[in-house]
């Protein structure tokens, strides 16, 4: 993740987390650059290219809960992206990109309404 998406996340999860401190988010650390022995031992139990890296662990009306990618500026989805936007679609989660600040609280109080 670029160093300008890790500060947008960060202020979206501090946000989220004081708006809506009774609902688990977390973050799905499957980026960075790592040693083949780390990258091998993390395949190995279970990392998968393209997840979201965010989850919002509260399901409502609609969904099984919400996977959030962060995108900054003009970043696109990678084709591991978005196989998995459609496995967690079709699996009945909500998922959603989201570029700024004001884009993740509109979708996550939209989301947290239903």
């Amino acid at each position: 993740m670029k160093h300008t998406e890790s500060k947008l996340q960060s202020a979206c999860v501090q946000w989220f987390r004081t708006q809506y401190p009774r609902t688990v988010i977390f973050a799905i650390p499957n980026g960075g650059n790592r040693n083949p022995i780390t990258g091998a031992i993390l395949k190995r139990e279970g990392a998968m290219a393209g997840v979201a890296d965010l989850f919002v662990m509260r399901s409502n009306l609609t969904y099984s809960g919400l996977f959030i990618e962060m995108k900054a500026g003009k970043g696109k989805a990678s084709e591991a992206q978005e196989t998995f936007a459609q496995a967690a679609i079709v699996a009945g989660y909500a998922y959603y990109t989201c570029r700024s600040f004001d884009e993740f609280t509109s979708t996550v109080n939209t989301y947290m309404s239903l």
